[in-house]
Order: structure tokens, then C-alpha cells, then sequence
């Protein structure tokens, strides 16, 4: 059930203009094939086409280092240790820097000097020893068990770290002097520049990092026994002290299905409206994936679920890590459908969803054509702005969304930094981009 899930922002990110389709083409489905296994039963697969949505594509992620180079979590884990009981950086020593978080919310500051709008943020990187001082001068004493090993960089020689300084509330007015300051993931993720692939790989390992300091944090007991649980492989599992128990614990994910239903005969989608939507905000179903049953069974039942459509054909669209989800479900993964309805008749489960309606592929082009997302992106990075010069105004990204006249848009979207907006969009543009179409040919079994 999806009532506490698919908290998106009030306004999408990013701008859609006269060059919208140019934008959509590398993000849509380059084509479709279907594979018979016998006549009465298919699988149907898609080629996909993707650049990295938000929070995918972490540039320090891509290989693990074998346990014998220095950059692995182990070795690394060892010479962080020695740094720790130091106060200069050795020569010939990995280059290690520290990415604090504070309630979930990782430090950045503001990349550009002038006050121009514009996605312009960057992540607050600190070097392990001036970390150590820093953190020191706020009362905190910097232990190798509570930093988190995030990647590593060969040729920077860079070890990443996330550290958890949740606790220390006199640690934000310092941080602020030097124009830093925690800021939430969301707005981060708003404001990012799609364009800008190094801002999107910070947003990436920014994620990353939030949901495994979360993990920890919601892992701290042993499930099994009850005994306390303590970091192993420098923060990558973690294990039961109990000497009875000993059990292993590693970062847990929560799958999620998302689907666009779409309605083939009539040309047309259903999307539905929760009451935590802001007005006008439309998107796609979606549900956790229940113990013992399929992605495809978790769509179909879902959509049955929540609008008493019967689902037939699914076919797999991409998937997307979701970290700016509650707390308690820091490692979701959001995995995203196309799914054609048998049925058409809706009746909407008023406890999980406040409207579901069918919309034309008209109406969908229009709202992606007019909504002003590129407004939204620069609001949240005017934020980030102003906060990290200590000025933080009461300035809200649920902006109007107005077409040219200056009337309100009917309806629009997540912005295209949520993978609703990618099911949305493919579908709507689907004679126009890469010759996709949605409803696959079926080859011929001999």
C-alpha cells in the first residue's frame, strides 16, 4: 500500500519547452520485443534506452575494489583508522573525504559566488582531517565506526565517506559561517540540473549515502536475539554482538512497483490524485511488492487494489532508487511498468487513493507542454542559495503552475526527476520519439 510512499515534491523539476521531445528521446524506450515460450504462455521484454534517472548512475559506485587494493572497504577501513590517531595527512595515503549528514540531510553549499538562479549546488566534502578538527571544535569525537564507506575514486586516489552527526545541534551555526548547510535531499534533488552529469552523480552518491546512514540507524538492534548490532566491512553490514547469535545484517531493499495503466482500445491513461497531492498534481499508481508474489503479480494486484482494474499484459519500463522516502524505508526501489488493462470500469479505494480517472493522450501532452517545471528548479536552488548564506526565507516550491496566459494548467506531473514522470512522458510521445510504440508486435510462433 502506497498512502505514506510517493511523497513527491509539490512541484517538478525540470523545464519542458518547444525542445521537450529532444529532452525525451534519450529517456524513452528505443523499442519492444516479445519472445514466445509456447503458444499459450509469453514474456514479453524491452530494450530500454535510459540515461541515469535521478539518484542512479553513482560515478564512485560503479566496481567494487578487490580486498587487496587500498581503496577497498577493508583496506581503506584500516588506513582510516591510522589517519584517525594522526593530524597530518600522509603522502602516501588515500586522499579521504567525508560527506556529514544531519537528519537525513547531507551538507552543500552553494558552487556559484553570484546570485544568479540555477541549479548551482555542490555537496559539502570535508577532508578527513580537517573533519576531525572541525568536529572536534563542536564537541564531537570522530570514531572510524561511525563514518560509512561510500566508494571510492582510483584515479583521484579518493575514498568517499558519510558520517552521521545527527545528535549535535550546535554543529549548524559553524558549518553556517563557512556557508555551508544541511539541506534536505528533496530540495537538492529539485533543483539539480539534469543537464549536468556531475551534479547528477552528487545527487546520486548523496542518496546512496542517506540510505545507508538511515539503515544504521534503523538497524541498531539485532532482529533475531535483540542484541546491539555493530558495523562490519566499514559500514557496508553490520553484525549481532551476541556471541549465541552472530547474525549478519545487511542494508535492506524495499522493492516498489509503479505503473502507468494503460487503456489500449481508447488511447488514454489512468492516473490517480492522493489527498497529500497538491491541487491538480496527477501520477501513477504504485505499491509495495508483497512476500511471495511477482513484480507482475504486485501490479496487477495494486492496480486492483486501489481502482478494481484488471490488468493483463505488464511490461517493464526501468527502475529507479528512491531515498527521500520516509525513514523507515531508507532503500527503495522504485521499479516501473507499462500495464494494459482488461477492464475500464473504476472504483477508486477511497483509503488509499482520494480520485483515479482516465486521461487522453491529448490532455497528457498538453500538461507535460505547459507545466512550468523549469520554475520549480530554480525556486529550490534559490533555497539552497539562501540558506547557505544564512538566510533562509519561508519561500515554498509549490509554485503555480500557469500556461502562457497566465491561467492555471489543469493538471501536471512529478517533474522528471521521479521515474512517474518517464512512464508518463514515454507513453505520451511514443509515435514521436525513437519509433517506440506501445503496443508490442507479437512474432509468430512456429
Amino acid at each position: 500500500m502506497l498512502s505514506q510512499l510517493l511523497c513527491f515534491s509539490a512541484s517538478p523539476a525540470l523545464s519542458v519547452s518547444k525542445n521537450y521531445l529532444l529532452l525525451l528521446k534519450p529517456l524513452s524506450l528505443a523499442r519492444a520485443t516479445v519472445c514466445h515460450l509456447s503458444t499459450t504462455t509469453t514474456t514479453t521484454t524491452m530494450s530500454v534506452n535510459l540515461q541515469s534517472h535521478a539518484f542512479a548512475g553513482n560515478p564512485i559506485r560503479s566496481k567494487t575494489p578487490k580486498p587487496s587494493d587500498p581503496f577497498s572497504p577493508n583496506s581503506a577501513l584500516e588506513t582510516l583508522k591510522t589517519q584517525l590517531l594522526e593530524t597530518t595527512h600522509q603522502i602516501n595515503s588515500p586522499n579521504f573525504k567525508v560527506l556529514p549528514f544531519r537528519k537525513g540531510r547531507p551538507l552543500a553549499s552553494n558552487s556559484s559566488a553570484s546570485d544568479a538562479l540555477g541549479p548551482n549546488w555542490r555537496l559539502g566534502w570535508i577532508g578527513l582531517v580537517d573533519c576531525k578538527l572541525f568536529l572536534a571544535k563542536c564537541g564531537i569525537d570522530l570514531s572510524y565506526d561511525s563514518l560509512v564507506y561510500l566508494g571510492s575514486e582510483s584515479a583521484a586516489e579518493a575514498v568517499y565517506w558519510a558520517v552521521n552527526v545527527a545528535e549535535e545541534a550546535n554543529l549548524v551555526p559553524e558549518i553556517g559561517a563557512e556557508k555551508f548547510c544541511f539541506v534536505e535531499l528533496r530540495t537538492l534533488m529539485v533543483a539539480t540540473d539534469w543537464d549536468d552529469q556531475h551534479a547528477m552523480g552528487e545527487l546520486a552518491i548523496a542518496g546512496h549515502a542517506r540510505a545507508l546512514l538511515e539503515w544504521h540507524v534503523t538497524s541498531r538492534y539485532c532482529g533475531n536475539c535483540g542484541g546491539k548490532t555493530v558495523p562490519m566491512e566499514a559500514g557496508r553490514r553490520k553484525q549481532c554482538v551476541n556471541d549465541l547469535c552472530k547474525k549478519r545484517v545487511y542494508p535492506r531493499i524495499d522493492p516498489v512497483v509503479i505503473m502507468l495503466v494503460i487503456d489500449k482500445e481508447n488511447d488514454r491513461v489512468l492516473l490517480s490524485h492522493q489527498s497529500r497531492f497538491v491541487p491538480r498534481l496527477w501520477s501513477c499508481l504504485a505499491g509495495f511488492i508483497e512476500p511471495g508474489e511477482s513484480l507482475e503479480e504486485a501490479v496487477r494486484r495494486e492496480t486492483w487494489e486501489e481502482t478494481s482494474i484488471e490488468v493483463g499484459e505488464v511490461v517493464y519500463h526501468s527502475s529507479q532508487p528512491w531515498p527521500v522516502g520516509p525513514s523507515s524505508m531508507p532503500c527503495q526501489l522504485m521499479v516501473g511498468f507499462f500495464a494494459y488493462a482488461k477492464s475500464l470500469e473504476i472504483n477508486v479505494d477511497k483509503d488509499e487513493l482520494e480520485d483515479a480517472k482516465w486521461h487522453s493522450r491529448e490532455d497528457v501532452k498538453k500538461a507535460l507542454m505547459v507545466a512550468e517545471y523549469k520554475k520549480a528548479q530554480q525556486t529550490a536552488a534559490a533555497k539552497v542559495t539562501q540558506m547557505c548564506k544564512g538566510v533562509e526565507k519561508g519561500q515554498s516550491l509549490s509554485a503555480d503552475f500557469n500556461v502562457e496566459s497566465g491561467e492555471l494548467a489543469p493538471m501536471f506531473f512529478p517533474g522528471p526527476f521521479a521515474i512517474a514522470h518517464h512512464l508518463i512522458s514515454s507513453w505520451a510521445f511514443q509515435d514521436s520519439v525513437n519509433g517506440f510504440q506501445s503496443q508490442p508486435k507479437h512474432a509468430v510462433a512456429d
